[in-house]
């Protein structure tokens, strides 16, 4: 059946319509609220998916030994681990903001609190990406390598883009994004009010490798990468935890993130560690129950069968 943008819009406006009680504020508890429609690639179930025929592969360039490894839910250098989320109302003022990469950016202002919180902290030298998402009109505004200017009163990016959640639509081809696989970030961590709160993950969740190929497969429309070589992983890659693997000798938040990498996998957005996964800062985090996601191997995955591949 063919899905309109206008139900996408509805499904999406009534999801909201549930969640009047949204906060704002840094890491704001969103309530196990759906980020995007439901019908959306990052919520697809692609437990009965075809398997890639370069899965083997591919799974073996990134390493079959190697374990997950959770990239949120600690300190690190000083600063909460993970990417951290501002949630702002409708009426947050918004600020102009330059970027660096202009041409693939979507321009401003953008409603960026003058406290937004910066990954890694406001010394960081790393991606220092600010996600802010404005609950009234849901729309997802993200800023890779951000630096307020006076205060707060401005800023600048290497790259922005917005998101409008109610009707999502992917970047033009060969853009970036304020991630390097051109997609939205929000909509693909591992946040505390689903992984603790409602005990479900029901999407897809940001991953990185450390080598990638210079390629991307929908839903991506960017990649980050001069190797070659088809066995490398293309940035919108999607993986699997295989259907055999046995979840119940886990428990707690581990088992809620590796059952639901049964059935949404995990989307290839950016280059770092190998099978890391991204999550949001949240205070509520217990760190020794998630450390179980480790024993998880890349032999325990396989790659969901690909779409068009883009090199150039």
């Amino acid at each position: 059946m063919k899905i309109t943008t206008s139900l996408f819009c509805s499904l999406a406006v009534c999801a909201l319509a549930q969640h009047p009680e949204l906060k704002t504020g840094p890491n704001a508890d969103l309530g196990g609220t759906l980020l995007m429609p439901p019908n959306d690639e990052w919520n697809r179930d692609v437990s009965k998916d075809a398997v890639d025929p370069l899965s083997e592969a591919i799974i073996g360039s990134i390493g079959i030994d190697k374990g997950l490894h959770e990239d949120f839910g600690l300190v690190w250098q000083g600063a909460p681990g993970g990417i951290p989320y501002y949630v702002v109302s409708g009426e947050q003022p918004k600020v102009p903001i330059t970027f660096e990469y202009a041409d693939e950016s979507d321009p401003g202002p953008y409603p960026i609190p003058s406290d937004a919180w910066i990954e890694g902290g406001p010394q960081s030298d790393g991606d220092r990406h600010v996600l802010v998402l404005d609950k009234d009109n849901w729309k997802l505004y993200e800023v890779y390598r951000a630096f307020p200017l006076d205060g707060g009163k401005t800023w600048k990016g290497s790259s922005g883009a917005i998101f409008n959640l109610k009707a999502p639509k992917p970047r033009p081809a060969g853009w970036t994004s304020a991630d390097a696989a051109g997609l939205p970030i929000l909509p693909g961590l591992a946040r505390y009010d689903e992984i603790c709160g409602t005990k479900k993950l029901t999407h897809a969740l940001r991953f990185t490798v450390k080598k990638s190929r210079k390629a991307y497969v929908p839903p991506a429309s960017h990649f980050a990468s001069p190797h070659k070589d088809e066995n490398l992983p293309p940035m919108g890659m999607r993986v699997r935890l295989k259907a055999d693997f046995d979840t119940s000798k886990f428990t707690g938040p581990a088992k809620v993130i590796i059952e639901g990498l049964k059935t949404y996998g995990m989307i290839l957005a950016d280059n770092g560690g190998d099978w890391y996964i991204s999550g949001a800062p949240d205070d509520r985090w217990v760190h020794e129950e998630l450390t179980a996601i480790r024993k998880v191997k890349g032999k325990d995955f396989e790659v969901v069968k690909m779409g068009p591949l883009t090199t150039r």
